[in-house]
């Protein structure tokens, strides 16, 4: 890692690369806030919604939330993992991207071995991820998801024709810029998103992290 002359880490220094010449994404990385957490379209004019998908948006809102998948320790699904303030670890090697979720404990497969998406996926609640290197930037597309969780914790939902493509480009050491792109044409009318920024997190390291039914915040917060 490098540092400074007080042995801080510099996180404006440049982006590492691998041997083959990309940039390594490797490390422990984290959303600054929630903001997009708690609404992907906060920078959105204007969402295109399919007319059910704006009713049960305007519903969850009413209620401020609740009922989020995540009350019933149901997994966080894609987009909403990149906006969730917990740390994240990206493994990346020539084959294949593993992100490691601290939140729940989970995991994500991104294969790089040029494989096209499975044309007539079983849903899953992560879908299935490829990738390719356009420059500097990694595209990782994903579909194959399965209906069951939202956007974000707002409530945007999506149905199981949802397309979410994401685009990595570390700037830096320190700071991956993310481009979220949602494509659902059976919840929104056309194409809309989001732009991020993962902070790197220096000198850490993952922890477990178990959801519980009888003691996970969303059970306690609903009592």
């Amino acid at each position: 890692m490098p540092r400074t002359a007080d042995g801080r880490p510099n996180l404006t220094a440049p982006a590492p690369k691998t041997p083959d010449g990309k940039p390594d994404l490797s490390g422990i990385w984290q959303a600054p806030n929630g903001k997009y957490l708690q609404n992907l379209a906060a920078d959105t004019a204007q969402v295109p919604y399919q007319p059910w998908a704006e009713a049960y948006f305007k519903k969850i809102q009413a209620v401020n939330g609740k009922g989020r998948p995540q009350e019933r320790c149901l997994p966080h699904g894609v987009p909403d993992y990149d906006a969730l303030p917990m740390p994240i670890k990206i493994i990346q090697t020539p084959a294949e991207v593993v992100v490691l979720y601290e939140a729940y404990t989970h995991f994500r497969q991104i294969f790089m071995d040029g494989r096209p998406l499975p044309k007539d996926p079983q849903p899953t609640w992560m879908g299935y991820s490829v990738g390719k290197w356009e420059g500097d930037t990694l595209v990782v597309d994903s579909s194959g998801f399965n209906d069951e969780t939202w956007l974000d914790d707002g409530g945007h939902p999506h149905s199981e024709a949802l397309h979410i493509t994401e685009r990595f480009h570390r700037r830096d050491f320190g700071h991956i810029d993310l481009q979220l792109t949602v494509d659902d044409p059976k919840a929104y009318t056309t194409p809309w998103g989001a732009s991020l920024v993962l902070n790197f997190q220096p000198d850490d390291e993952l922890l477990e992290n178990i959801c519980e039914n009888e003691k996970d915040l969303g059970h306690i917060v609903g009592k």
